[in-house]
């Protein structure tokens, strides 16, 4: 007895199918992404060793820098974790507003993470020679990362005592509400009023 055929599906199998296009594009995709990440990484520490020792001439000098990078640093990721961003894109409408938000988590992220990269950028580079330009030690990053450091757990343990104070005397303002509320009569449910 002969087994019936079954319908060949020419496009699931099409699916189904590793092509060899397939594994160039993969192919350049790694090779073009490692490229963009090393020209990424290797131009931000050339111009963070480049525009580093201008900076710390400044007025103020190297700790000036380094508060301000801390300050950036805290808002870069105050602005990450921020709710504002999705309340604000839950009353816009459609791709256009998830794209924006998008937009700006990246950016806030990004102004959270950049600063470490242009301290740690001057410091000396490891498996290198001190004398070659690209790993000595940029004067003035030593103070800069301290005060960074000092900074952001300063004024980030600060904003949080304070997000706290807000958090708790908002819900204490909500518990007082339903207590008034009960008092009335009108917090209870309405099988319990009846």
């Amino acid at each position: 007895m002969a087994m019936p055929e079954r319908p060949v599906d020419e496009a699931a199998d099409r699916d189904r199918r590793f092509r060899g296009r397939d594994g160039v594009g993969l192919v350049l995709f790694v090779v073009v992404g490692a490229a963009v990440l090393v020209g990424v990484f290797g131009g931000s520490r050339w111009a963070a060793r480049e525009s580093a020792p201008v900076l710390y001439d400044l007025p103020g000098g190297a700790w000036a820098v380094g508060g301000i990078l801390g300050l950036v640093t805290l808002l870069g990721w105050g602005g990450a974790v921020s709710e504002r961003l999705e309340s604000r894109a839950a009353n816009g409408s459609g791709q256009a507003s998830r794209v924006l938000r998008g937009v700006a988590r990246g950016a806030c992220c990004t102004a959270a993470v950049a600063p470490v990269f242009f301290l740690v950028s001057g410091l000396r580079g490891k498996n290198c020679r001190s004398y070659e330009t690209g790993c000595a030690y940029v004067p003035g990053t030593g103070p800069a990362l301290l005060v960074y450091v000092g900074c952001v757990a300063v004024v980030g343990w600060l904003a949080h005592r304070r997000r706290r104070a807000v958090l708790e005397e908002r819900s204490a303002r909500e518990r007082e509400r339903l207590r008034k509320l009960r008092k009335k009569g009108k917090g209870k449910s309405r099988t319990a009023r009846r």
